[in-house]
């Protein structure tokens, strides 16, 4: 079975997305480790990976999602494991997940440095494993030559089987190569692919934070697809909430309470993909049966205002297993822009 670690130099690189392109490009039997989770997901009192669980759901792997990590916290993992109980752990989960499985992904968690404390950083998980390593490379222009540029200088791969990088969400594809190219050649790394940003990934769907914030979905089910690229908070009444430019915008999420008939009643007619109801206060029925008319979810919370905008904002624009345009979006973009063969 050959493996391959999936590593990034920053977070948010896209590297399960990556693993979710290769995946469904080469059609091979797979199996899908995350040694070091860092994207703690609570679900019926049950703790897994959002990635295990996304890759889980997506290709109906039967491995328990639960099974895929060690571990999610540096000082829970130092506690139980040291540097050989690690490794057996490894060769343990992956004897597990073997059987008649022609190829192995084993994502790295956030960045190349996260978990070397505790002997899961992705270079490590390489050596243990036997495995190819593929390196995410994502941010500014310059944020991408300078990791480039580290990585070949200071970063210990050599008895590492380093199969390259993919360069992700770039800008300007064109300038990115005109001006950076010859000089990333120049360093010696093997260069798999160079994908372009696509401002449809970045945005994050209401799904995404009903799992991750414990929201209560009391209306509009049918519209938890909806694309979310704008926040708006008050209190205010409608009058007040119309003179504001960001209620004028597309696809936003208005949070606000559920006494506020009126402002609510406005964010229904206007372009809004879902409603946030705070202190767990609900609105009369017939707010709730135009939302469900509507497919615009109204949901409730315990948090105030603040504490929910705060968290909404920090939401990552994650895929969710019902994103199935992101989903083939990936795939065209990893067949458009990356030589599998390389990997």
């Amino acid at each position: 079975m050959d493996k391959l670690v999936v590593a990034s130099t920053r977070k948010n690189s896209g590297k399960t997305s990556i693993i979710l392109g290769l995946a469904k490009a080469l059609g091979k039997n797979f199996a899908y480790l995350k040694p070091f989770g860092d994207r703690l997901y609570y679900r019926k009192k049950r703790l897994w990976d959002y990635d295990s669980a996304l890759m889980t759901n997506i290709f109906g792997l039967k491995e328990n999602p639960e099974d895929m990590s060690i571990g999610f916290e540096h000082s829970r993992i130092r506690y139980m494991y040291d540097e050989e109980t690690i490794k057996q752990k490894l060769f343990e989960m992956i004897s597990d997940v073997e059987s008649n499985k022609d190829l192995l992904f084993i994502e790295g968690a956030e960045s190349l440095t996260y978990g070397a404390f505790v002997h899961l950083d992705a270079i490590s998980l390489a050596r243990y494993t036997n495995a190819k390593l593929l390196i995410m490379v994502n941010g500014n222009e310059s944020a991408i030559v300078d990791d480039l540029s580290f990585l070949k200088k200071y970063v210990d791969i050599v008895d590492v089987d380093f199969r390259g990088v993919i360069i992700n969400k770039v800008r300007d594809l064109e300038y990115f190569k005109d001006t950076y190219l010859d000089s990333i050649q120049e360093m010696g790394i093997n260069i798999i692919g160079i994908i372009p940003h696509r401002h449809e990934l970045a945005y994050f769907s209401v799904n995404n934070f009903v799992d991750r914030l414990f929201t209560k979905v009391i209306a509009g089910e049918g519209g938890l697809n909806n694309i979310v690229k704008n926040i708006f908070a008050g209190a205010m009444g409608a009058d007040a909430a119309l003179q504001d430019p960001i209620f004028g915008k597309e696809n936003k999420v208005v949070i606000t309470s559920g006494y506020r008939s009126d402002t609510i009643i406005a964010a229904l007619e206007s372009s809004t993909s879902c409603i946030v109801l705070t202190n767990n206060i609900l609105p009369a029925s017939n707010i709730i049966s135009k939302a469900n008319e509507s497919n615009i979810p109204l949901l409730l919370v315990s948090e105030d205002m603040y504490q929910i905008a705060k968290q909404i904002e920090s939401v990552e624009p994650v895929l969710t297993k019902d994103d199935t345009e992101k989903i083939d979006l990936v795939e065209q973009l990893f067949e458009n822009y990356v030589d599998k063969e390389k990997i």
